[in-house]
């Protein structure tokens, strides 16, 4: 039998799929990247990297989902005659696969075959979840029909906010019915929280199960995690990844009669729905057609985060997303009891914007956090993955930026695992 080479990570959105493909050790390192992007506003972009390798080129084949994408994208690396040596179709152990919602699985699972108990939980919460789990579940279900050899398992984002205390998780409406349906408060951006965790405190030389975080994973979508002693004790995303701060195309939280005053259609089906994929107006409104994009026509923050704004909706699109992170340090802050190792910025957006993050660090100072305005400025170079941005003043309590890596964390847990069982065995 074939000893295998390789894990690959999957992490697909509605308009983008990424791939990578990972050495099969331990410490699993960087094979090839690539990604597909532009599935919804063609032509679809291709980008490809491996080691000192870059490619990118516009795809003329018709690419119409995010499955379609990630066909492309197997067919193109297992073509690189350098990776197919170690990334073929039979030398690929696992599939990791990013799957936003997970609904109460509370650690990753193998899906074995499609008429699998897990895969059957995981189909009703495209239900639940529909914007978000459609694209990944119908790469999972290409990977059992393409790669049956090949064992997948789900990641989910809501899996690391398991330990929600009742008090937190729970919506107050009518319980019976809500037990019935799962409408309580999950979180989200879980793989990279753990990915957060795990690596702020090995730099702070702490066991993870004693470091005590505010953590801001800000992108194009974006929350913020209170964790304390290693657990997530509160967050900002909700039932579904609407809940709490804005994004990109994202609401964040507002008063839920809101959107029925913007339409009286909130209730009906938009014409973004499918025979399999069943989005109501106000889900398509709140999550598509509302963020900074609705205020400034823009998705891309480095053009709202400047010091002299272009026009006063940028400046206002950049002061609401402040304020609302702001309001969630507070809280969090109070729910840790002060008693905080770091405050975390990652996410694209959290990892590259000096001024958001000079922002909200200055507006924090009366809780102790105070930067160095050189090293912010500097931020973080690609082979690092935690910087110390906090002020020298001993007082201080730590700013730091993480580089989180979803894709990463999942072939690190899987290479766990999979050393556990084969040790047990």
């Amino acid at each position: 039998m074939m000893t295998p080479k390789s894990i690959l990570s999957v992490n697909a959105g509605s308009s983008s799929v990424k791939i990578t493909f990972y050495t099969f050790e331990q410490e699993p390192k960087v094979m090839a990247n690539a990604q597909i992007s532009g599935i919804t506003a063609p032509p679809p972009v291709f980008k490809y990297t491996r080691g000192a390798k870059h490619y990118k080129e516009q795809v003329n084949e018709s690419i119409r989902t995010p499955q379609d994408g990630f066909g492309f994208l197997l067919q193109r690396c297992f073509g690189d005659p350098e990776l197919s040596e170690v990334a073929s179709r039979e030398e690929v152990a696992y599939i990791c696969h990013r799957i936003v919602h997970g609904g109460d699985f509370e650690s990753a699972v193998t899906i074995a075959e499609n008429t699998s108990s897990q895969y059957h939980q995981l189909e009703k919460l495209e239900d639940l979840a529909p914007l978000h789990n459609f694209s990944a579940l119908e790469i999972v279900r290409l990977c059992r029909k393409e790669l049956p050899s090949v064992q997948s398992i789900a990641f989910f984002d809501s899996a690391f906010h398991h330990t929600l205390p009742p008090y937190v998780k729970t919506y107050p409406i009518n319980q019976e019915i809500a037990q019935r349906n799962g409408l309580r408060k999950y979180g989200f951006h879980g793989i990279s929280y753990s990915f957060i965790l795990r690596s702020v405190a090995a730099y702070l030389k702490k066991p993870t199960e004693q470091t005590n975080l505010i953590a801001l994973h800000i992108g194009s979508g974006a929350s913020v995690c209170a964790i304390q002693n290693g657990r997530s004790v509160d967050t900002t995303m909700g039932l579904t990844p609407l809940a709490g701060l804005p994004g990109a195309t994202r609401s964040g939280d507002i008063d839920p009669s809101l959107v029925f005053h913007y339409t009286h259609d909130a209730g009906t089906l938009s014409a973004a729905s499918t025979k399999d994929m069943h989005i109501s107006t106000a889900e398509e409104i709140l999550n598509t057609q509302s963020g900074w994009k609705a205020l400034t026509g823009t998705t891309d923050f480095s053009q709202i985060a400047v010091e002299t704004p272009p026009t006063p909706a940028h400046k206002l699109a950049f002061d609401i997303l402040v304020d609302r992170i702001l309001g969630y340090i507070g809280n969090y802050y109070v729910k840790l009891d002060g008693q905080v190792d770091a405050m975390v910025f990652a996410g694209g957006i959290g990892e590259r914007s000096a001024l958001l993050r000079k922002t909200v660090a200055g507006k924090s100072r009366s809780l102790g956090f105070a930067l160095d305005w050189n090293a912010n400025e500097r931020g973080v170079s690609e082979e690092q993955t935690v910087v110390d941005i906090t002020a020298a003043a001993g007082s201080a309590k730590k700013v730091l930026i993480c580089q989180t890596d979803e894709q990463f964390e999942m072939a690190y847990r899987c290479m766990l695992a999979h050393t556990s069982l084969s040790s047990s065995g």
